[in-house]
């Protein structure tokens, strides 16, 4: 049994759960956690939807897989558990962050303060099997999740969409561009990042810059 979906994001999208997709998708993962080693941990599968309030969501970071290394995965995209080495993604949005906003280089990779502001660290897919990157893919978990962006795009007014690189930028379609700011980069993984296609992209204090212009409180990055 996996954690409850949380009230706030559960009575709007209510419809999925009743779909025969989404009652695919719950058997899947009664097998695979089964027998097997899955992250994150079952009962932190919602935990972007758990921090993160619909009522109170912002700002919205689309990643694809959870890390599938031990003690990584925290149910939140680009984050690690507290004390876990960061791996080269959320090096590279560190050190992107220490430039554009002058700020120390975070000791801890957890990501959970981002999300009690308003910030929907959400991945495409949320759950995979360990050490095997992309295991849980065309599972059922796409359809669900773009059904979360979707509704976010018709329901709210003046979200921020941070999509970086190809797979998220294919979220685009999905949203609302009329009452909705979107702000497109290249990956922070190395192999993108050191061709020039993440550092200086400056997402963060734009995303703060749009967010004051909205009357919203800036996030504390």
């Amino acid at each position: 049994m996996i954690a409850p979906f949380p009230v706030s994001w559960k009575t709007r999208l209510n419809d999925e759960f009743n779909k025969p997709y989404f009652k695919e998708l719950m058997s899947f993962l009664d097998y695979e956690y089964s027998r097997y080693t899955c992250y994150p941990d079952k009962m932190a599968i919602y935990e972007a939807f758990n921090h993160c309030s619909f009522e109170e969501t912002k700002v919205v970071i689309i990643g694809q897989d959870p890390y599938h290394g031990p003690n990584q995965a925290n149910g939140l995209c680009f984050s690690v558990q507290d004390g876990v080495k960061h791996p080269p993604s959320l090096v590279n949005i560190y050190k992107e962050l220490e430039t554009d906003c002058n700020k120390p280089y975070p000791v801890s990779g957890n990501l959970d303060g981002w999300a009690k502001q308003g910030v929907l660290l959400l991945n495409a897919t949320l759950t995979v099997r360990a050490n095997d990157a992309g295991s849980h893919q065309k599972k059922g978990w796409e359809i669900f999740t773009d059904a979360v962006i979707k509704t976010l795009s018709r329901e709210k007014d003046g979200l921020v969409f941070l999509l970086w690189g190809g797979f998220a930028k294919k979220k685009v379609k999905l949203i609302d561009s009329s009452k909705h700011h979107i702000l497109e980069s290249g990956h922070p993984s190395p192999l993108s990042a050191n061709r020039g296609y993440w550092f200086g992209n400056g997402h963060f204090s734009k995303t703060n810059h749009i967010l004051a212009g909205l009357g919203n409180k800036t996030i504390r990055w």
